[in-house]
């Protein structure tokens, strides 16, 4: 037989040895576990369905790190509705590069929004998470105090962690024309008012990312020389998009051009990893199985098999693991704190 470049291929790289002849539930070598998975700092951020990652190291014992946890005289589920036990910080859901990007320089006194408050019916608002107190705060002196502390723990969190897990969610922003700043929604949804004078919507494109994410990782060694990168890509569909293109081919865009930046990222660094959660949920082999019945939302069983895979669990053992970690968990750990899903629900 003559000789060819895929002779010594494994299994994997064949689509019917490892896909089509393989049930989803059996799919293997997507991942390889970290080894120092039991000992490693882990720190979570980014989109929505980032939530799962940490809930799933905190809920199995391993060394997630939690640098704001909630006061004493808050039961589970009000620390829960006020983004407590989220995320390694209570930054909310961090949806681009460019937000995460600034919110590094902004706890490393490198840059300071201008206009990060906003107001909705004499109550004021954190702009920079708008949604981590529903009701909004009593005065702005109120949130420069908390944000002040808050910013305090994300630069303790990213000077000390080993591993930042970091899911890019989506390539839609709004942006203020006045000073450039970010924002994880846009005005008038949650908080503040809409001028279009002053903010504008920002579709961002690969090499804005590429450089983003360059600028971050390269700030991030700089003060945590151990420091490495795991890039996610959330399944999550958009729940809405404010270009002129049909919301479906808006997210084909975005995931798109998300997963094309992580894998460059990773051929290009040597401590930047990618864990497949996007290809694990709306790859053909689930046949769309693990989303809930909006298309959208992932279901539980979805997020298990996800897990599977990053805990590096066998298929067999997957449902005793889930069922003993269901057990220890808080009953409202489902609820995702989600900004973008509130889009879904506007009136038009």
């Amino acid at each position: 037989m003559a000789n060819h470049p895929y002779k010594k291929q494994g299994n994997k790289a064949f689509w019917n040895r490892s896909v089509s002849d393989t049930h989803v539930t059996e799919l293997s070598e997507l991942f390889t576990p970290f080894p120092d998975l039991a000992t490693a700092k882990f720190a979570t951020a980014g989109s929505c369905f980032a939530q799962h990652i940490g809930r799933n190291l905190r809920m199995r014992d391993l060394n997630y790190m939690d640098l704001e946890k909630p006061p004493a005289f808050l039961d589970a589920d009000e620390a829960d509705q006020l983004g407590y036990n989220v995320y390694s910080c209570r930054y909310g859901n961090i949806y681009t590069i460019s937000q995460l990007l600034q919110l590094f320089e902004e706890a490393h006194g490198q840059r300071q929004p201008e206009f990060a408050i906003w107001e909705r019916d004499g109550r004021f608002f954190d702009a920079m998470r708008p949604g981590l107190q529903k009701d909004g705060f009593e005065s702005e002196e109120e949130i420069r105090v908390l944000r002040k502390a808050h910013l305090a723990q994300v630069k303790e969190m990213f000077a000390t962690l080993d591993y930042f897990v970091f899911t890019m969610g989506l390539t839609e922003a709004w942006i203020d024309t006045r000073d450039n700043t970010t924002y994880p929604t846009a005005p008038g949804v949650i908080a503040g008012d809409y001028n279009p004078e002053h903010y504008k919507l920002k579709n961002f494109r690969y090499h804005e990312i590429k450089r983003d994410l360059d600028l971050f990782f390269g700030a991030l060694r700089s003060v945590n020389p151990k420091a490495q990168l795991l890039l996610t890509i959330s399944p999550v569909p958009l729940a809405a998009t404010a270009t002129q293109d049909h919301v479906l081919t808006a997210t084909t865009y975005s995931k798109s051009v998300l997963r094309s930046v992580a894998g460059d990222m990773v051929a290009d660094n040597d401590n930047v990893h990618y864990f497949p959660s996007y290809e694990l949920i709306v790859g053909q082999p689930t046949r769309h199985m693990f989303y809930q019945p909006d298309l959208r939302g992932v279901a539980t069983a979805g997020v298990q098999e996800v897990m599977r895979h990053f805990f590096g669990e066998a298929s067999a053992s997957v449902q005793s693991t889930v069922t003993a970690i269901e057990k220890k968990a808080n009953p409202t750990a489902g609820y995702e704190h989600c900004e973008e899903s509130v889009l879904g629900k506007l009136a038009s």
